[in-house]
This record gives structure tokens, C-alpha cells and sequence, in this order.
């Protein structure tokens, strides 16, 4: 085995451990024991459109797998906003030297406020992989309405779920989204879009 194989495969190795930890100490926020797929993470990046996107917020990013796959789609004058609870997360995203990404540590509720304090402007993409069946649904309910309020006309919002509470939550401001299904991950995905009138402000 070559060393670039070698060294390709220990930050997945690394990454899925430091997963399953954070699991084990919040898994209400946590969600999963392992990572999402990489299959996973492809159809996020094209149902989200990133290639189009130059400014792209995740929310929950965990150990960073679906970030780095952001960032493999975004333009080179695009930007990345990570919006990560888990302080030990956080250190792992820091370690990502892309001078495109912005790590900010702190709740997805804030996501207006990490965009002013981070002068970045309202996003094309808003992409979520937090649990929102494990929350209470007042909390749920928040952080859709400050995802939806901060997002540009026109713009994107994407969720990865296991279950489905997401698409119900705030349906009357957010509408009944696209979905699709990613069988190749351990437990199979939901991933729904909605996308934000232009007219909207």
C-alpha cells in the first residue's frame, strides 16, 4: 500500500472515531454513530447546486466530511460558514486550512448573527445535517425560521435526515420541499431542498 493511499484514508479512520465520541457525549445532537457516506455527501453537494453557490452555510458540520466535499464544489472565490456546537468538532474543522472556510462555534440559531459578526453576505446555501427529530420541536422550529430569514432571494436550503420531522415542521413558511433518497449510507438518508422565492426579502 502506497503512502498517498495510506494518508487518504487515515482522516476518514481519524474522523469516524472522533464521530463516534461525539456521539457517545451528545448524541441528542450527534444523531449518528458513524459519518455521513461519501455517497452521501456527493448527492448533498448536487442537490444543493454548490458549484453555483459563493456563499455556503452548514449547520452541524460534525468531523467535516461533507464540508470537505463543499469545498471540492465551491468556486474559488466562494466561502464556507461552519456553524459547529461540539467544541472538540470545532477543533477538528480548524484543521482545515482552506482559506475558504470559516469555522464560527456556535448554535444554529445564530446563524444570522455569525453572518453579520463574520461580514459574510446572506447565503445561496444553507446546508443542514443536525437532527431535528432528536430536538424540541420550539428549537427545530427556531433555527428553520432563522435559516429561512437569513438565506438570499432565490437561495437553497438543504437537510440530510433520518426521519422525516424536518419537512414538517415549518411547512407553512417553508413549502413542501424536493426529496430525495440516499440508500448507500449507514442508516439511509432523506435529503430535501427547499428553495426561497426570489421575490422574497
Amino acid at each position: 500500500m502506497t503512502d498517498d493511499i495510506l494518508q487518504s484514508r487515515r482522516p476518514r479512520r481519524t474522523n469516524g472515531l472522533a464521530f463516534f465520541l461525539g456521539f457517545l457525549r451528545q448524541p441528542e445532537l450527534v444523531g449518528s454513530v458513524i459519518p455521513s457516506s461519501r455517497f452521501l455527501e456527493r448527492r448533498v453537494v448536487d442537490v444543493a447546486d454548490i458549484a453555483s453557490a459563493r456563499t455556503v452555510v452548514e449547520l452541524g458540520p460534525g468531523t467535516g466530511g461533507t464540508t470537505r466535499a463543499i469545498l471540492e464544489a465551491l468556486p474559488a472565490d466562494g466561502r464556507v460558514l461552519t456553524m459547529e456546537i461540539d467544541p472538540e468538532f470545532v477543533a477538528l474543522l480548524r484543521r482545515n486550512r482552506d482559506p475558504r472556510l470559516v469555522v464560527h462555534h456556535a448554535s444554529a440559531e445564530r446563524i444570522r448573527e455569525a453572518l453579520q459578526e463574520r461580514v459574510l453576505p446572506a447565503p445561496d446555501v444553507v446546508i443542514s445535517g443536525i437532527p431535528f427529530s432528536t430536538m424540541p420541536r420550539e428549537q427545530g422550529r427556531g433555527i428553520l425560521r432563522a435559516v429561512w430569514s437569513s438565506l438570499a432571494p432565490g437561495g437553497r436550503f438543504v437537510a440530510y435526515q433520518f426521519r422525516g420531522h424536518v419537512a414538517r415542521l415549518e411547512r407553512e413558511l417553508l413549502g413542501r420541499p424536493d426529496t430525495e433518497v440516499e440508500l448507500l449510507n449507514v442508516p439511509p438518508m432523506r435529503v430535501y431542498r427547499w428553495r426561497k422565492p426570489a421575490e422574497s426579502s
